[in-house]
């Protein structure tokens, strides 16, 4: 596995040629267009800058990816247990084209242009599923929630049968390993560092024996594709389509993670019965398509302990992003998390213990 944290500062990108893009809109792509403006697009915690190309004519607008290094993407932004080393394809443009094949709604790459490390995307607009619910009524909240489950149904069950051997996803999966190394992630920066002091070792010992429990549990479990980001930052409405993106990460997992990132999300909180609602209705999904679902109790459990796997390590990647990237803007999002994390540990007296260990070094929990 590669535990060496590919998200380190970076050197300031050069901001990209006006005129090479220019130049790339009105010759290279399967249209011919004209630039009338070049604007930079809000970032997220990774290294790569995104700008919007206002066109003439249809389409009207493009999305240029920018890599903070066109040799950059032999290394993930996160880390991962598989075949890293082997890299010979830019991570994005690999799971795009699987992708393309199951039917979700995945940008179109217009062009790669490989030495400048630029990629000119569709557009699917500005609006985030979250800004779209953030005043919206619970129907339309609902509505817009269930089209997000109805593409991720579609992303598990096509995207993983038939498996896709030049997909890079299929040679990396969640396993012990990479479950324990974030967990650990949340030790180092979600209580050491955040505290300035380490844990007792009895405590530290007692933690990651539940924690390795819990891994082997969520490791165990079928594999299906898997998104890793499937959140409501990541998911675009478009007019009557939700379009998917930062999925370049995607390996093979559990089928409640993508599940879990939706619904216990770090930017929009959910009532429990829209959450039980979803659920159920992602479970229908997959019957749906003909995939056997069993004890759905059982389901919500592992749905709750792989939220808490997920959960803490959002919580210390959040620390990880203000103390080593110097962006201290989802610092604000950490109580949403770990309250998410505190009510799942409370519902299983199994998790007691974990708690019991836990809540001296993180206040949230207590």
């Amino acid at each position: 596995m590669s535990t060496t944290n590919p998200a380190a500062p970076a050197a300031p990108l050069a901001p990209p040629d006006p005129e090479r893009i220019a130049q790339t809109v009105a010759t290279r792509l399967p249209f011919r267009g004209e630039m009338t403006a070049l604007s930079a697009l809000a970032g997220d915690a990774s290294n790569r800058r995104y700008f919007r190309i206002a066109l003439k004519g249809t389409p009207s607008a493009l999305i240029l990816m920018q890599l903070a290094d066109p040799e950059g993407f032999k290394k993930s932004e996160e880390a991962v247990s598989g075949a890293s080393a082997q890299i010979t394809e830019l991570p994005f443009t690999n799971v795009l084209t699987h992708l393309q094949r199951t039917g979700v709604t995945v940008p179109t790459l217009h062009y790669f242009d490989r030495e400048a490390g630029l990629l000119y995307l569709e557009d699917f607009g500005d609006l985030t599923l979250a800004e779209a619910c953030r005043h919206a009524d619970r129907a339309t909240l609902e509505a817009l929630y269930r089209q997000a489950i109805d593409q991720l149904v579609l992303l598990q069950v096509k995207g993983t049968t038939p498996p896709a051997p030049g997909c890079i996803a299929f040679h990396r999966r969640f396993d012990v390993p990479l479950l324990m190394w974030e967990f650990d992630h949340f030790l180092e920066y979600g209580i050491t560092a955040r505290n300035g002091r380490p844990m007792k070792p009895a405590d530290d010992a007692a933690i990651r024996a539940e924690f390795q429990r819990i891994a082997e549990l969520l490791a165990g479990q079928p594999q299906v594709f898997v998104h890793r980001d499937y959140h409501s930052r990541n998911l675009m409405v478009d007019g009557s389509r939700m379009g998917i993106i930062d999925f370049q990460d995607a390996l093979m997992g559990p089928a409640t993670y993508d599940l879990a990132s939706l619904l216990k999300d770090a930017y929009i909180e959910l009532d429990d019965a829209v959450v039980n609602g979803l659920v159920d209705h992602f479970l229908n999904g997959l019957a749906g398509l003909g995939v056997k679902v069993g004890d759905r109790t059982a389901f919500r459990r592992l749905f709750d302990l792989t939220s808490i796997q997920r959960n803490l390590k959002a919580a210390g990647r959040f620390v990880y992003i203000d103390q080593v990237k110097h962006n201290p803007k989802f610092l604000a999002d950490i109580p949403r998390v770990l309250g998410y994390v505190k009510r799942n540990l409370s519902k299983y007296p199994e998790l007691a213990s974990l708690r019991q260990h836990l809540a001296p070094y993180v206040t949230e929990l207590q």
